[in-house]
């Protein structure tokens, strides 16, 4: 048993839809979580700055002694995870792989879609963790860039974000899939406007679940499960408490949250 907390990071809101599956699969964990809303977007950034940024988080959470740091941000998890694994002394996860693996057990014929930030979509990390685990297999990637600002602004469910999502999945009318990738965490929030923007035949993959499960088996393996019966979660924001709180109450379930503004730059 261990009863610190998992810490989990993000560009954004996005990374609270991996704390929403934490609080599905894992309900005896407490969480940690450092949403750096105060330098978001990460997906137009240089990989070196995300870099950057992900070490300092994982100072911050180091101080705070988690057990473990699932990084909820693809961008991040491209630029920084063996930087983050090498510098923290606690197992970090991050999303991409775990991702490419849910996609493949899908079995279906055809080309993977991916869609992503833009930093993500040209790291390429996606293509490449699908070609590691399953040589040859076709990837129809896309950056969406704006859907992200869609979820930041509290926007999923709207007219504005239907026509959004409509615009910026256009490109795979013309190249069919039947399983998309939703290659950011902020994307999830968007999963009834990008259905019915794809149509019902296409299967969604959220790579929350499969990192969430990733985390599952190391605790499990490694006799490392809490036992909170009430667990706390511990949510940060480098930027708008508002909107961390906004998000907290339109997609967390029901629990025990203490908000806080946490100063967290480059370099920490």
């Amino acid at each position: 048993m261990d009863n610190r907390p998992i810490g989990v990071m993000d560009s954004g809101l996005g990374g609270l839809s991996v704390v929403r599956v934490i609080q599905q699969e894992l309900p005896n964990e407490e969480v940690i979580f450092v949403g750096d809303q105060g330098h978001f977007p990460y997906g137009t950034k240089d990989p070196a700055e995300v870099r950057g940024l992900a070490l300092s988080i994982g100072s911050f959470l180091q101080r705070n002694d988690v057990k473990m740091m699932i990084i909820a941000c693809n961008t991040a998890t491209a630029a920084a995870l063996p930087a983050l694994q090498d510098k923290l002394p606690v197992p970090v996860i991050g999303v991409i792989e775990p991702g490419a693996r849910a996609a493949l057990v899908q079995d279906k014929k055809g080309a993977i879609g991916v869609i992503a930030t833009t930093a993500t979509i040209n790291s390429g990390a996606y293509p490449a963790a699908i070609e590691n685990l399953a040589p040859g297999t076709p990837v129809i990637t896309q950056a969406t860039q704006p859907m992200v600002k869609v979820v930041e602004r509290g926007q999923t469910g709207t007219s504005t974000a239907q026509e959004v999502v409509d615009e910026q999945l256009a490109p795979f009318k013309d190249q069919p899939i039947k399983t998309l990738i939703m290659g950011c965490t902020h994307f999830p929030f968007l999963a009834p406007e990008i259905s019915r923007t794809l149509g019902k035949t296409v299967t969604l993959v959220d790579p929350a679940k499969e990192t969430v499960a990733t985390a599952k088996k190391w605790l499990e393996d490694h006799q490392s499960l809490g036992n909170h019966v009430h667990p706390q979660y511990y949510l940060y924001s480098t930027g708008n408490l508002a909107d961390l709180q906004a998000g907290v109450n339109k997609w967390l379930l029901s629990g025990k949250f203490r908000l806080e503004i946490a100063e967290i730059k480059e370099g920490d």
